[in-house]
């Protein structure tokens, strides 16, 4: 039996060493394929729709104004802030008001927002986050930003739409 014979011999399993050789070359390329799209190209599992929930009449929030909700589910505690300056992902006139899940990304504390600092802190490991830079880890043990909830502002109403970054401790922001 010659070498070119024995590719065309069965595995045992009803495919030849070529076909297997076919398939998961396929089955490679696919996966390189996969890799290149952008996220949410391919199929997500995990639920997409957010709620759109009322937060604050615009004409109410002045700088300095800071608001406890919760969202996407009153398991998820959330700050809604209007700062001095514009900021990354701000709605409103002059861009300064943004919210964020007030999960630490580090071990899940509860953040306090320092209105005199414009900081988000968290009490257990003093991880310190930036609302106007996109809710950036400014120094502390936290390895990543927190999760930035959406906004839009409808008829003079500042409403969340989603979330931006997965709170801590979940695998989908939507329970």
């Amino acid at each position: 039996m010659s070498q070119h014979d024995d590719d065309h011999a069965p595995t045992g399993r009803g495919l030849n060493r070529r076909d297997f050789l076919a398939a998961t070359g396929t089955g490679v390329a696919g996966a390189v394929v996969a890799s290149t799209l952008p996220r949410g190209a391919v199929a997500a599992t995990a639920p997409t729709d957010y709620p759109v929930i009322d937060l604050a009449a615009l004409d109410e929030l002045t700088p300095g104004t800071e608001l406890p909700f919760e969202y996407p589910d009153p398991n998820s505690p959330a700050v809604l802030v209007r700062l001095r300056d514009a900021a990354e992902g701000g709605v409103g006139p002059d861009g300064s008001i943004v919210a964020y899940s007030l999960l630490c990304t580090h071990k899940g504390c509860a953040l306090n927002y320092m209105a005199d600092r414009q900081m988000l802190v968290c009490p257990c490991h003093w991880s310190s986050f930036d609302p106007a830079k996109g809710g950036r880890i400014i120094i502390g043990q936290a390895s990543q930003s927190l999760p930035q909830i959406n906004l839009r502002v409808e008829a003079g109403m500042v409403q969340a739409t989603g979330v931006t970054g997965l709170i801590y401790g979940r695998h989908t922001n939507i329970l």
